[in-house]
C-alpha cells in the first residue's frame, strides 16, 4: 500500500473499532484511536505476517505489551484474514475467543497480554531467541506511555541494550493520558526521549498519527547496529473523532448511538479528503 491507502485503511479501521465497541457496549476506545495508525503501518507495510501461515517461523513477531487497546489489533488481524470479519461482533461476549486483552487464542496473537509493563520483557526474550537461533524476524512491542511508569519496563530495557539486540524495536504510545489523567500529573515521565536513549536504545521521534513519519521510521529500523530501537510516536487520545480527542473520559468510554453517527459521519468525510473526493 502506498501512504495514501495506508490513510484510508486507518480510517477504516477506526470505524471497525467504533462499531465494534459500540455493539459490545465496552471497550477502550481512545487508546485504540490513538494507536490504529501505529498498527497500520506495521501490518499492512512494515511487518512480514501471512495470515494463512499464522504460526511461520520466519515471521516477525508483535507483542501488544498496551494489551487494553486490544481492539484496532483485532479488528485488523480480522481484515488481514487472520480470522473472520464476523468474529468482530462476538467481542467481550460469554464464550467469544476475542475477549478484552489479547488472547493466543486468536491467531496472529503471540501472547496473553494486558498486566502493563510484560510486553517489552516478552519482545526481549524473542528478540534474543531469533539471535540465538540464528533467525531473521524482528519482534515490535508496543507500549502505552503510562505503562513506563512499570519497573518491570526499565529492567527490560537494560537487557534489550545488553544484548545488543537490533532486531528488537519498541514503541511508545505517547499520547500524554491515561486511565486516571496526564501522565506528567499521575507519574511524571519527562524527559523519556533521553532515558530511552541513557538505557542504551537508538529513540526515533515522530508523529505518531501522521502515516508517512510512521512508515519511514520503521522500515528504517534498525539505524544503529548493535543497538534496539525506540520508537516515541506522540499521539493523540480519541484520534479521528474530534469530540473525543484529548479527553480523558474517552479512555474506555462507549459511544451512544448518537456519538456514533457523528464519529461515523466524520471519519467518512476524512475518508474522502484523503481520497481526493472520490469515495
Amino acid at each position: 500500500m502506498n501512504i495514501d491507502e495506508l490513510k484510508q485503511k486507518a480510517v477504516q479501521i477506526r470505524m471497525d473499532v467504533l462499531r465494534m465497541i459500540h455493539h459490545a457496549k465496552t471497550g477502550h476506545t481512545g487508546s485504540s484511536l490513538s494507536n490504529t495508525d501505529i498498527l497500520t503501518a506495521l501490518y499492512y507495510k512494515v511487518m512480514r505476517v501471512d495470515a494463512s501461515r499464522p504460526k511461520w517461523e520466519e515471521r516477525d513477531r508483535f507483542i501488544a505489551s498496551k494489551g487494553h487497546a486490544v481492539e484496532s489489533l483485532y479488528c485488523i488481524l480480522a481484515d488481514r484474514g487472520f480470522f473472520p470479519k464476523e468474529e468482530l461482533a462476538t467481542f467481550s461476549r460469554y464464550g467469544s475467543r476475542l475477549i478484552g486483552h489479547p488472547n493466543n487464542k486468536v491467531p496472529g496473537v503471540e501472547m496473553n497480554t494486558g498486566a502493563l509493563g510484560h510486553g517489552l520483557s516478552i519482545a526481549v526474550g524473542m528478540a534474543k531467541a531469533a539471535k540465538m537461533d540464528g533467525r531473521p524476524y524482528r519482534v515490535y512491542t508496543l507500549m502505552g506511555d503510562g505503562e513506563q511508569a512499570e519497573g518491570s519496563v526499565w529492567e527490560a530495557a537494560m537487557a534489550g541494550a545488553h544484548y545488543k539486540l537490533d532486531n528488537l524495536i519498541g514503541i511508545i504510545d505517547r499520547n500524554k493520558l491515561q486511565i486516571s489523567g496526564s501522565t506528567e500529573e499521575v507519574m511524571g515521565l519527562e524527559p523519556l526521549e533521553d532515558k530511552w536513549a541513557t538505557f542504551g536504545w537508538h529513540v526515533v521521534a515522530v508523529n505518531g498519527n501522521d502515516m508517512a513519519e510512521l512508515v519511514e521510521a520503521l522500515q528504517a529500523a534498525p539505524q544503529a547496529a548493535g543497538k534496539p530501537t525506540l520508537i516515541m510516536a506522540y499521539t493523540t487520545k480519541g484520534k479521528g473523532v474530534s469530540f473525543a480527542e484529548n479527553v480523558p473520559h474517552w479512555h474506555h468510554h462507549v459511544p451512544s448511538d448518537a456519538e456514533l453517527n457523528l464519529a461515523m459521519d466524520e471519519l467518512t468525510q476524512h475518508m474522502r479528503e484523503i481520497a481526493g473526493g472520490r469515495v
